[in-house]
């Protein structure tokens, strides 16, 4: 698995809150939120280079899966 950076993130409460409930409903974590939603944002700004690029970063992810559905 490639080398990851470290760093603080202050979030006020209530957008940690809902980036909790996110990650929750994904079933990931809330890091593994934050790295997924950078990630596609990242690639949608066409700033996350792809595979077989010049290695200059880290490859894009594939898709991800739906999340399972959660019955009401």
């Amino acid at each position: 698995m490639a080398e990851r950076k470290p760093f603080l993130l202050r979030l006020d409460p209530e957008t940690f809150a809902a980036l909790q409930a996110w990650a929750a409903d994904d079933l990931r974590s809330v890091n593994g939120q934050v790295e997924f939603l950078l990630r596609r944002t990242l690639r949608d700004a066409g700033r996350l280079p792809g595979r077989g690029g010049a290695g200059q970063g880290v490859a894009a992810d594939p898709p991800p899966a739906p999340p399972p559905r959660r019955a009401r």
